[in-house]
């Protein structure tokens, strides 16, 4: 603690009496436990505030989305269906290349590691599996499940022994096209199945963290990017789930979102529509927890000109005061990449040029938010799996201390 002049003797005997509290309980590591500590970032006294430790997570739904866009674009009959079906089929092996069960221990550790209070996750697949139905293409119906993220996610860290409850689940694009091999117009299709997939955010509270959510919802952007393949069109929707929480006697609105990655356009109008929904109530302090698809590096983002990858950072931070926590970190914030890695996530190292894993506050007057701390995870060699070789995503995570009060 900074002693500052003009003080009186008392109040240098309580600025002392505070620097030996202070040291007995501050909290030492990024494990937000959600007791009231007395540190603040810069090291002022700070009475009554509340640790409260984030995490934005994207988890990588298990392979490369656009590989049948760009086998099937702007092919129709038959020939289109054949390049849909046979690119299904190469995306949903590589899902089982990449292995989320194997995966989702690795995630496990990494969270049972920095114990965030709070965590907005993006690509929670659902992958699930039906009869072909080449005449119904693109109707959801498949209902055998292969793998469900959410819950293979939830079960590995209840068995490190970290809890989370769900505040919140929204369902994103529910998708399903035929995966084959050969020609079923033919009659030698080979291996054939509709494949479904159905992506979420969510937002995760730990148990024990001394936080009480007050409400949840959710929605979808109406900005929506359209693709035709192999005659039908499929809709990719994104969306946003919500959570207030009480931190202490602060109620904060916790918000994890995962903008659109195909067009820099799409997810500056999608911001602008969190930021005049959800995330726009002046009157209670709001956290983002995003994979924004937003580039702070690029030109966009400081340049009023609305093009580029950084275009939605700049309307969440310059024209709606949104604060980047983790330029806010004390000290040297280092580039806080976070993507991406190749389709297999099996790269021999973390070589991440990208930062668009955001954790961005708007505090409600009288309210502050101050980082403490913040790390970039899931990039260091020992967080690959040593048998597999398998990196837990294809994007590095995000925590972030906050004191809040």
């Amino acid at each position: 603690m900074a002693l500052r002049r003009g003080r009186t003797r008392t109040g240098l005997w309580l600025a002392l009496a505070l620097l030996c509290l202070g040291a007995l309980i501050a909290v030492g590591t990024l494990r937000g436990n959600g007791a009231p500590t007395s540190l603040r970032s810069g090291g002022d006294a700070a009475i009554g505030e509340q640790t409260l430790t984030v995490m934005t997570r994207n988890i990588y739904l298990g392979g490369d989305i656009t590989r049948p866009i760009r086998a099937a674009l702007d092919r129709s009959g038959r020939a289109g269906a054949l390049a849909l079906g046979h690119a299904n089929h190469e995306l949903r092996e590589i899902v089982d290349r990449t292995d989320f069960n194997a995966r989702s221990k690795l995630l496990a550790d990494e969270i049972a590691t920095a114990q965030p209070d709070l965590i907005g996750l993006q690509e929670v697949a659902l992958w699930r599996h039906g009869p072909m139905q080449l005449d119904q293409i693109g109707r959801p119906d498949a209902t055998v499940v292969d793998y469900d993220f959410l819950t293979i996610l939830l079960a590995d860290l209840a068995n490190r022994g970290v809890h989370y409850e769900i505040a919140r689940v929204e369902q994103e694009s529910d998708v399903e096209a035929p995966a084959f091999t050969g020609d079923p117009f033919a009659g030698t299709a080979g291996s054939a199945e509709d494949v479904r997939l159905t992506d979420r955010d969510v937002i995760l509270v730990r148990d024990g963290a001394g936080i009480r959510t007050e409400g949840s919802g959710g929605g979808h952007y109406s900005q929506q990017f359209h693709v035709t393949l192999g005659g039908t069109t499929f809709s990719f929707v994104r969306g946003y789930a919500w959570a207030d929480v009480a931190v202490g006697s602060t109620t904060v609105r916790f918000i994890t979102t995962h903008l659109e990655s195909q067009s820099a356009k799409l997810a500056r109008a999608q911001a602008e529509e969190l930021l005049e929904g959800p995330a726009g109530n002046s009157s209670v302090s709001t956290v983002i927890a995003c994979d924004c698809n937003s580039n702070p590096a690029s030109p966009a983002a400081y340049s009023p000109l609305p093009i580029g990858s950084g275009a939605a950072y700049r309307v969440i931070t310059n024209d709606h005061g949104f604060t980047d926590l983790w330029l806010q970190q004390p000290g040297r914030a280092g580039p806080g990449n976070t993507a991406s890695l190749g389709e297999l996530v099996t790269d021999k190292a973390a070589d991440f040029g990208r930062r668009i894993d955001l954790v961005l506050a708007k505090p409600a007057s009288p309210v502050r938010i101050v980082t403490s701390r913040a790390e970039v995870t899931g990039n260091e060699p020992r967080d690959r799996d040593p048998v597999t070789k398998l990196w837990p995503s294809d994007h590095a995570g995000v925590v972030v201390q906050l004191q809040v009060g």
